[in-house]
């Protein structure tokens, strides 16, 4: 079998394995979901082996117990994130904003953080959208989305997130922003509660740590692969998670999207007094959900019980084990806190 032949776990698709360099050919196929990944992070062997007895377990029940253990085997593996639907873009302000979409039912729109873009909710929008109407965008100055030259604040972002809802028509919808969008849907929902369903603040940032600190623990802005290695490691709670090929593939690809511009701007202003939540946490009344990595460095979890505290009848949910981005670094964990949120009446959270 050579290493370029690949094994396909899509979500809802039929799926195979085959070997191109045996005698028959053959290829078995059958319906799995939520995996991807290559052969090659198998041994051949066991490929070999596989293949030899799925012919005969087709015929009998046991094919579920292979793909039981096929499941089993790549816990271990790297996984290919879940694709995303088709990109779709919108013009606001005469900018370009790109966006994804996907399924029917209640609105709910995923919005990244700092440095950050839509895919970074790839395995999040799948399962989401079996009972939402999921959007995720490239916020303006991130991802695809255009970048013009100016002095990012949190209400350039909030602007931009009122005029794609109303552009899109969406009049209402659930709010999931995680560390600098977990600070945009707060100001927005205080801004604009007549369109916010439910708040859920992941890792948010936007409301002060006592006592300062007033600089960031680690440069969000990296230039470097030593930079980006530092980045990963600081955010996410399993440092074995971050090797080489994540660190060049994280920042070959913050050089791509380029904006370096962007994350500096909003640095540059992040310790304004007056772009703090605090005072506006009373305000709101959307039903909430504070979702936070108990492990988190860059946003403690201390921020995360101010804003339990702060926002009247929010709910908090911790996971544990799990840094600054739980919907990444925990995602089925993360996907059932936030589903078994959204199932619930609103005067029931």
């Amino acid at each position: 079998m050579r290493e370029k032949d690949l094994l396909f776990f899509a979500p809802g698709e039929e799926c195979g394995i085959s070997s191109r360099d045996g005698a028959s050919g053959k290829q078995v196929k059958f319906r799995a979901s939520n995996f991807e990944f290559p052969v090659s992070t198998f041994k051949v062997g066991l490929l070999m082996s596989l293949k030899r007895k799925l012919s005969s377990l087709l015929k009998s029940r046991a094919l579920a117990l292979v793909l039981g253990i096929l499941l089993l085997a790549v816990r271990s593996a790297a996984q290919i994130p879940p694709p995303m639907p088709p990109e779709k873009a919108v013009e606001l302000y005469g900018q370009s904003i790109h966006y994804y979409d996907a399924g029917q039912g209640p609105n709910l729109i995923f919005v990244h953080g700092l440095g950050g873009q839509a895919a970074n909710w790839a395995a999040n929008i799948g399962p989401l959208s079996q009972k939402q109407h999921v959007y995720a965008l490239d916020q303006i100055g991130f991802g695809h989305s255009d970048k013009p030259l100016i002095d990012y604040k949190i209400a350039t972002f909030v602007d931009f997130l009122y005029a794609f809802m109303q552009t899109l028509g969406i009049p209402k919808a659930t709010l999931v922003g995680n560390s600098l969008g977990g600070w945009i849907v707060v100001d927005f929902t205080a801004r604009h509660p007549e369109m916010v369903d439910k708040l859920v603040l992941v890792d948010a940032a936007g409301v002060r740590s006592e006592g300062g600190p007033h600089t960031l623990p680690v440069d969000l802005n990296p230039s470097s692969l030593e930079g980006m290695r530092k980045v990963l490691e600081f955010i996410f709670y399993n440092k074995q998670a971050v090797t080489d090929d994540l660190v060049r593939h994280a920042f070959e690809g913050h050089l791509r999207s380029g904006d370096g511009y962007t994350i500096q701007r909003v640095l540059a202003g992040i310790f304004d007094s007056d772009q703090f939540e605090d005072g506006k946490l009373h305000s709101i009344h959307a039903p909430t959900l504070v979702l936070w990595g108990h492990d988190d460095l860059l946003t403690p979890f201390s921020l995360g019980e101010r804003y339990q505290k702060g926002i009247p009848g929010a709910k908090l949910v911790v996971i544990d084990q799990c840094g600054h981005v739980p919907h990444s670094e925990k995602p089925q964990e993360f996907n059932k806190a936030l589903m078994d949120f959204l199932a619930q009446p609103a005067g029931k959270q």
